[in-house]
């Protein structure tokens, strides 16, 4: 079984599980995906854990055993200093981690992050060697007054705009559409590949080279067993980036095998 998706582009699932879970359950679930991965139906899958950071030490002996990699839910973009509770990608690191999450929706609109935020975070990560999960997504009323595309590009452009050379294997965007998450509207499989084969024309006019062909567009709209497979087989989609239904190991698995 390929993990490749559209145009030979390696799948990658993340689990984010936002401020949930415990030491104990985290171990039950890695062991849960290492099981499951003896059978050889992860092969060529990108897999990556983002739990809150105090499990990340706890969980990498772990992850490392069942195939998955590390991530964290949010970075600062200073190396060191007085900034009480934040941590630094340098922190990640050490306890583990591989992938980070910037700009997520809930980063930007619950604890109010802009855009020049994200782009530090981002150029930061990347600088010290960290994969970065890149969120993007605009809210109801702007999808509902059609400036949805001018707010993505806005989000991308500002958050790409300090990279020289930027490596796709080390970058995925992940749209987010915040109006289909916990309203009640879910995003149409048409709807989410229509806004990924948007965000990889901005792509093309924004980053050098081949950039855009190699860069991994994920979907992250409340993905669950339910959907992903109709919404992961669509043009442009790359894989998902999950959350409640990350929580339960088999569902995780469920989602990241679909549309392979």
């Amino acid at each position: 079984m390929s993990g490749a998706g559209a145009a030979g582009r390696r799948r990658f699932t993340g689990a984010n599980w936002k401020m949930n879970g415990s030491g104990i359950e985290g171990i039950s679930w890695l062991e849960t995906v290492q099981a499951a991965a003896a059978d050889g139906s992860l092969a060529g899958l990108d897999l990556v854990l983002f739990p809150p950071f105090t499990l990340l030490p706890v969980l990498a002996e772990g992850a490392r055993g069942a195939g998955i990699v590390l991530g964290a839910q949010d970075v600062y973009y200073e190396k060191k200093g007085a900034f009480t509770g934040e941590v630094s990608a340098a922190m990640l690191i050490e306890a583990g981690c591989s992938w980070v999450l910037a700009g997520h929706s809930e980063r930007r609109h619950l604890m109010g992050e802009s855009d020049e935020m994200v782009s530090r975070k981002v150029a930061s990560a990347i600088e010290s060697g960290l994969g970065v999960v890149l969120c993007v997504g605009e809210r109801l009323a702007e999808r509902d007054s059609g400036i949805e595309t001018e707010v993505v590009d806005g989000m991308l452009s500002k958050a790409l705009e300090g990279l020289q050379n930027p490596d796709p294997s080390r970058i995925v965007i992940a749209y987010e559409p915040v109006w289909a998450i916990g309203t009640g509207r879910n995003a149409s499989p048409e709807q989410a590949s229509a806004m990924h084969g948007h965000i990889r024309d901005t792509l093309r006019r924004i980053t050098p080279g081949g950039f855009a062909e190699a860069c991994r567009i994920i979907y992250g709209g409340s993905v669950n067993p339910g959907n992903a497979q109709s919404i992961v087989s669509m043009p442009d989609v790359d894989g998902a980036l999950v959350g409640g239904a990350s929580l339960e190991a088999l569902s995780f698995l469920q989602i990241a095998r679909a549309g392979v």
